[in-house]
């Protein structure tokens, strides 16, 4: 029963509650609010909520049916508005009394997620009922972004909820600009994950994500004095409109404990730390399609028993809740710092958590769709399991310990399951990314697994014998070395005979030196012999050695420093799986030449090649309208959006003068947009009219935001050396823009934010240089700033070193937003220039093949630098920049060798190229006719980096999964 108050509400939108109709081909459904005709006093009202179904859900195993166009499922503004209204007061979050727009994003989030919700029960109907084979992408990172526009973008309901909006006094985009970013993610592994689910949800392809439910996210970032800032994420302080927690659905994880060997002669794992993970899944909607898919978090607690209430009672109330704090921090931060013991058992806390719970979840499916007739050999042809990157590795030896130990296979059952089910996507080349878990905290927090891991290592130690046996024993020893998963272990024992090597007889562990106190004047000692090696010797005379009073001193040998037991997650991840994937076509032969070599030659069939994509819905339709429109109109279909290689098309008009005109006026309005959003966020003003140049992305060193900063500093030096008349004719105006997060504890990353805030203060502030030069870093960047920053760009900076990025996501938005690239030959840089045309790409810089020669010549001290690169340098000591001491961080550009020294990243060897590269951007954006035609054909030439190409590929390719069209 609603209270005046709540009343208020309906009266001041209009007493007409309407329902909200949606029809999706055979399905028609009603949710609608009806006033009673009764009312027992006169200031009180009663609303009764009907939710009906007015047809049945037809798939293909229940009916035959026809099928309506979905171009039906399109409720009214009215229907939309009493829905909005009807959410506002019955599933409150806020108080009854004002309807402003924190309140209005709820409750029209909530309104989406009806009709979502009945999309998604049909699409868990559908899998349940016909238990086709299903993916499951595993990731650590999910990095969502807002989800009001894309949801109701993907219901094709935009213009029914901004009209129904508008009659509530409110405008769409200040609505959806109360939603936070859902704070699950921080890089390009994360945005690459959502726009998958966004795919395979589009294609109708049966699959599920998996992920933590981090509370407090990676971190939000604010820009003082002092540089980056880290404070925790808030976005579930008042919690999310879009996620549905599912009591019913949580599983026991363990930690800690002993292994134990029962009566039955099984393994059994026992006491311990002891949680569960608790199911929170949000709803993923394809484009044009009922298919609405989950991406399932894990939240992780303790029973309410496990409350010590005596303890807390008695005062001692950490105590009490110890055991709380403990499961509820596994889930608090997404990457949280390892540098401490405490940190690193948090992480791999994270990382069985992820592993254990979602392969339990998908067990259990499994168990229930198989109903009375359980076949364990023919999980993998129902079970799909990819693995991002190396942080659920976990998921092989914890699939053979439910399968052993709980479900009752013997090894060669469950080790031939595992490895059908399991694939593993590499994303990186630094070897800092291919984890290594040391050996004795896993073996202290995960018993069982460890066991299950050294028996997974010595059979490959067999495979590897069986294969390479003929090898004389040193290449053997060179080969098992690098393969193992184990790292600094000795061979096990049925092999290790193999490599015994003849012992030398000692007859003691103590050298002996012979001190010479007494000499006599007429014995000689010759001196200053050399021996093969080049080292100098003595050599002393028979008579002299005879007349010599011996002292023996015993002295101690050098420490033997053992090196530490590791368990390498990589190798695991090649070993377990039937599959192992690149995401660039250069970055998948450097997985096959370099980084994973020995397993290729041993396996060449697991290795295959996935170029990443980005969705298209998000990354052109939704966040471009102006561009999008200029699509579908020269192309004369709006099919693009699901089929990119009509894209294509443009290539014909791209000299068009009409086009032209057009594309250059939606990205001008793009880039007013960006200058109000800077002025907000930073302080700084900057005109619409200047080039945009973007630098957006994790900071990292080998991404060289260094780089593109030491251009900016030398293109300052050279204004500031000419008059004002020469600056214009020499420069084109630009505003550089940077963004991205340095992770906590990466000093020199953070050195890099605090260097380019500085140098954006001296530059903004400069009087002499106005408009034509301003660098602006944006605090705390996420999707939905990108969503700004991307279709307003110009020249986007890719310009990482050549064979350290896997392949890049935020390359493939920019070009399909008609931005055009300055880069390396690195990662989807390489395949870009293709698609896009050479002459449509500034390239520059050393190419990867070139890369370890050039890090050699440096150690050797052959390396000369640029005398531009010297100059900068200079400017920077002499304190242009203010005061802040950056000899740490310029340092590491200088000498030959030594750790955090000699230019790993090789920013001084590509610096002349970069530089000269910009010259050739200048005079190119001078030419505005040209400068469009190439921002046209990079659109154009953009259709092959859609996400839906690499899904369709890793559904035909690894997964052997179908689509299934919810009807």
């Amino acid at each position: 029963m609603a209270t005046a108050n709540g009343a208020h509400l309906f009266n001041r939108y209009g007493s007409n509650s309407r329902f909200i109709h949606f029809t999706s081909r055979n399905t028609t459904s009603k949710l609608f609010l009806t006033k009673t005709s009764h009312y027992r006093t006169p200031n009180k009202r009663s609303f009764h909520l009907n939710n009906t179904l007015t047809d049945k859900i037809h798939h293909p195993i229940t009916e035959q049916g026809g099928e309506s166009d979905l171009s039906s499922f399109a409720p009214d503004a009215a229907s939309i508005a009493s829905s909005i209204k009807y959410h506002a007061e019955f599933t409150p979050v806020f108080s009854p009394e004002r309807f402003e727009l924190p309140k209005a994003f709820f409750a029209t989030a909530q309104s989406v997620r009806d009709s979502l919700l009945i999309n998604w029960n049909a699409t868990y109907d559908v899998y349940e009922k016909l238990n086709m084979k299903q993916a499951y992408y595993l990731s650590m990172e999910f990095l969502q972004g807002r989800a009001l526009l894309n949801a109701i973008g993907n219901l094709e309901l935009t213009g029914a909820f901004a009209e129904a909006l508008k009659n509530l006094g409110h405008n769409l985009e200040n609505v959806a600009s109360q939603e936070p970013d859902a704070a699950l993610g921080n890089g390009g592994l994360g945005r690459l994950a959502s726009c998958f689910l966004d795919s395979l949800a589009t294609l109708n392809y049966p699959a599920w994500g998996y992920g933590l439910r981090y509370k407090y996210g990676l971190f939000k970032q604010r820009i003082t004095k002092d540089g980056q800032e880290e404070v925790a994420e808030e976005w579930l302080e008042i919690g999310s409109p879009w996620e549905v927690v599912r009591n019913d659905v949580s599983y026991p994880i363990k930690f800690y404990g002993k292994v134990s060997t029962g009566s039955d002669g099984k393994r059994y794992w026992i006491g311990g730390e002891d949680i569960k993970a608790v199911a929170y899944d949000v709803p993923i909607p394809g484009y044009k399609t009922r298919t609405t898919i989950s991406l399932r978090l894990w939240s992780t607690q303790v029973p309410s028993a496990d409350f010590d209430l005596s303890a807390f009672n008695a005062g001692e109330h950490t105590k009490a809740c110890e055991a709380q704090a403990n499961a509820e921090k596994i889930c608090y931060i997404l990457y949280p710092g390892d540098e401490s013991e405490e940190g690193k058992i948090l992480r791999l806390k994270q990382q069985y958590t992820l592993c254990s719970a979602s392969l339990q979840d998908i067990i259990s499916r499994f168990e229930r769709r198989s109903g009375d007739r359980i076949k364990w050999e023919e999980f993998p042809e129902k079970v799909a399991v990819q693995m991002n990157d190396t942080h659920p590795t976990l998921c092989i030896p914890e699939l053979m310990r439910i399968l052993i130990d709980l479900k009752g296979l013997n090894w060669n059952e469950a080790w031939n399951i595992t490895q059908r089910t399991m694939a593993y996507t590499n994303h990186t080349v630094l070897p800092e990314a291919l984890e290594k878990w040391s050996y004795e905290l896993m073996q202290k927090l995960l018993p069982r697994h460890v066991e299950i891991i050294e028996a997974i290592d010595e059979e490959l130690v067999h495979e590897i014998l069986s294969e390479y046996g003929s090898l004389d024993l040193n290449k053997l020893e060179e080969k098992l070395t690098t393969m193992r998963i184990l790292e600094n272990f000795d061979l096990p024992s049925s092999v290790a005979e193999l490599f015994i090597k003849p012992e030398i007889s000692v007859d003691d562990d103590t050298e002996t030196v012979e001190v010479h106190d007494k000499v006599e004047a007429s014995d000689k000692v010759v001196t200053n012999d050399e021996d093969d090696s080049g080292k100098k010797t003595s050599v002393k005379t028979e008579a002299a050695a005879e007349k010599d009073i011996d002292k023996k001193t015993p002295v101690s040998p050098e420490p033997v420093v053992i090196p530490p037991k590791k368990v390498r997650m990589a190798n695991l991840c090649v070993v377990g799986g039937h599959a192992v994937n690149g995401v660039a076509e250069i970055h998948s032969e450097i997985v096959k030449e370099e980084v994973f070599n020995d397993f290729y030659k041993l396996w060449p069939e697991k290795f295959q090649n996935k170029t990443n994509g980005v969705t298209p819905r998000r990354w052109i339709h939704f966040c471009n309208p102006p561009l999008s429109a200029i699509i579908t109109k020269w192309t004369g279909t709006e099919d693009w959006v699901l089929k990119t290689e009509k894209l294509a098309e443009l290539q014909k008009f791209a000299d068009n003068e009409d086009l032209q005109n057009e594309w250059r006026e939606a990205k001008r309005s793009n880039k007013i947009k960006v200058v109000s959003f800077l002025k907000e966020k930073t302080g700084y003003s900057v005109v619409p009219d200047a080039m945009f140049d973007i630098q957006v992305k994790r900071i990292h060193e080998y991404k060289r935001q260094l780089l593109n900063i030491f251009g900016i500093i030398y293109r300052y030096k050279k204004m500031k050396e000419m008059t004002a008349a020469e600056r214009k004719t020499n420069f084109v105006p630009r505003v550089c823009i940077f963004g991205g997060k340095a992770f906590a504890t990466y000093v020199q990353a953070k050195r890099i934010v605090k260097f380019i805030t500085d140098v954006g203060a001296t530059i903004n502030h400069d009087p002499e240089i106005g408009d034509l030069l301003k660098v602006v870093f944006v605090p705390d960047y996420n999707v939905s700033v990108a969503e700004l920053l991307i279709p307003a760009s110009d020249l986007s900076e890719h310009i990482s070193t050549a064979g350290m990025e896997a392949s890049g996501t935020s390359n493939m938005k920019f070009a399909m937003n008609g931005c055009i690239q300055i880069g390396t030959l690195d990662g989807a840089n390489v395949e870009i220039r293709e698609e896009v045309g050479e002459e449509n790409f500034f390239l520059f810089g050393a190419q990867a093949h070139e890369i370890a020669g050039l890090r050699k010549e440096r150690a050797d001290g052959k390396f000369v630098p640029d005398e531009r690169f010297e100059e900068v340098k200079e400017f920077v000591r002499s304190g242009a920049f203010g005061s802040y001491n950056y000899d740490d961080l310029i340092g590491s550009l200088e000498g030959n060798e030594g750790f955090g020294r000699a230019d790993y990243f090789l920013v001084g060897k590509d610096f002349p190229s970069y530089i000269e590269c910009q010259e050739k951007v200048d005079e190119a954006y001078r030419n505005q006719k040209r400068w469009t035609k190439m921002s046209i054909l990079n659109t154009a030439g953009s259709y092959k980096f859609s996400s839906d190409r690499t899904i369709h590929e890793y559904a035909k390719d690894i997964w052997n999964i179908e689509a299934v069209e919810i009807a």
